[in-house]
């Protein structure tokens, strides 16, 4: 069974969502590793619920951010990671790790990519912006995750409704149930091998 390492920062209610579909099969492939960015985060809980090892990332315990990244590979190597998914983390991927991850490495962005995306751009900073726009829509993408924030190939991408009266925490609420559910069907693509890059557009194979 592959392995799937989650990165989080926050509350981790996407490596939650992770962790329950790893549990039921849906998703096939196991949470080997949890990269947390702090010791005391959310998500650190949901790891301990659910049995998954945690590695903390400190890039200032190191004397560089390369050998912290450097730390971190091997950490990644030791647990036998197959594949990464990235939930609510914010620092960018170095390098060295996107590159030892092609096309094996996810993340998810809580609005219509390219719309929205880019460095600052994350949580409550997302959902500000979109309501700003007038926008009657947002949603949630799932990428492959290059050297560039949130600029990677787009695996999938799903739409809700919304209304211009709507607060940014409302906007916030209905994004994040699209996220719960694109999350874990990209992973079972991912894992399924039924995703495949040409000519710089996702293909996603059907199921046999």
């Amino acid at each position: 069974m592959k392995n799937i390492t989650v990165f989080a920062s926050g509350r981790g209610s996407n490596f939650q969502t992770i962790c329950e579909h790893s549990a039921s099969g849906y998703i096939p492939g196991n949470v080997n590793l949890l990269v947390a960015s702090k010791p005391d985060i959310g998500a650190c809980g949901i790891a301990e619920r659910f049995s998954v090892p945690v590695y903390v990332y400190a890039p200032k315990e190191f004397p560089s951010r390369q050998d912290a990244d450097r730390a971190l590979l091997h950490a990644l190597q030791e647990h036998d990671t197959d594949y990464i998914a990235l939930a609510g983390w914010l620092k960018l991927i170095s390098t060295d790790i996107v590159s030892a991850f092609p096309f094996r490495m996810v993340n998810i962005h809580p609005a219509l990519l390219p719309f929205f995306g880019g460095k600052g751009m994350y949580g409550h900073h997302v959902h500000e912006a979109v309501r700003k726009s007038g926008m009657q829509v947002s949603g949630a993408t799932v990428h492959f995750v290059n050297e560039r924030y949130d600029e990677g190939h787009i695996l999938l991408q799903r739409a809700v409704a919304i209304s211009t009266t709507d607060t940014p925490d409302e906007i916030a609420d209905r994004v994040l149930k699209i996220e719960h559910e694109i999350y874990p069907e990209a992973l079972k693509l991912l894992l399924e091998d039924r995703v495949h890059v040409a000519d710089n557009r996702v293909i996603l194979e059907p199921a046999e």
